[in-house]
């Protein structure tokens, strides 16, 4: 999915929860084409290359409201966006950051890879390699944005950028650590297990026509969970 297209799909189900009336939480599990966001903190400085190389790549150059700086999204990368209402679940931002680290460390660990965590910086790491960021964004409570996992992704245009704002820092997958490709269906299915336990949730797998279909009936009511609620 385009990453605009993900951004305008989240912002409407984060202002169908602010509506409340008990528009269930979502979480998205997806990839997109190839694409550099800059976060709250901007990030252009990190950016090693020129637009103009980018523009000549078909990459865009995407300011977004999530935290943290630049980085880099393209295909083989496993994206999760939760829309949860953490207020009414009584998550602080910071633990919940903390748990999307969670179901990276899990996932990646369910291949063998000794992922864990930076005391000096957000994100999944394996050793002093980086193999997955995240970055938030919260209205009124209500979560968005989310984290990224690199899988089979192509490293090369990590090369182009600071990611995160970290110098020298390297970014990894569980491709490259591995020496193999990996099956982005096995590591989505494993991810979407993680999540459920670390947020202690029952997901309901369905499809975005459900999910669009729910926003233009508008807000389900309490108790709403027929079998098209995402």
């Amino acid at each position: 999915m385009p990453y605009e297209e993900a951004r305008r799909l989240q912002l409407a189900l984060v202002e169908a929860k602010e509506r409340g009336g008990g528009f269930p939480d979502v979480i998205f599990f997806l990839e997109h084409p190839a694409v550099f966001t800059l976060g709250r903190r901007g990030g252009r400085g990190h950016l090693k290359v020129t637009e103009g190389f980018l523009e000549a790549r078909g990459i865009p150059l995407i300011h977004t409201e999530r935290g943290g700086g630049i980085t880099y999204h393209g295909p083989g990368q496993l994206v999760c966006y939760p829309i949860v209402d953490l207020r009414g679940k009584g998550w602080k931002v910071v633990d919940f950051v903390g748990a999307l680290e969670e179901v990276m460390i899990r996932t990646a660990r369910e291949w063998g890879i000794p992922a864990g965590r930076n005391a000096l910086n957000r994100g999944t790491w394996v050793g002093t390699e980086k193999l997955g960021s995240v970055g938030i964004a919260v209205r009124r409570g209500i979560s968005y944005h989310g984290l990224a996992l690199n899988v089979n992704t192509d490293l090369e245009p990590f090369d182009w950028i600071d990611p995160c704002g970290l110098r020298g820092v390297r970014m990894t997958s569980m491709q490259r650590l591995l020496g193999e490709e990996v099956s982005m269906k096995e590591v989505r299915r494993a991810a979407s297990r993680h999540a459920g336990e670390v947020f202690g949730a029952e997901f309901r797998m369905t499809d975005l026509d459900a999910v669009h279909g729910l926003l233009a009936r508008g807000n389900p009511g309490p108790g709403r969970t027929g079998d098209d609620a995402p």
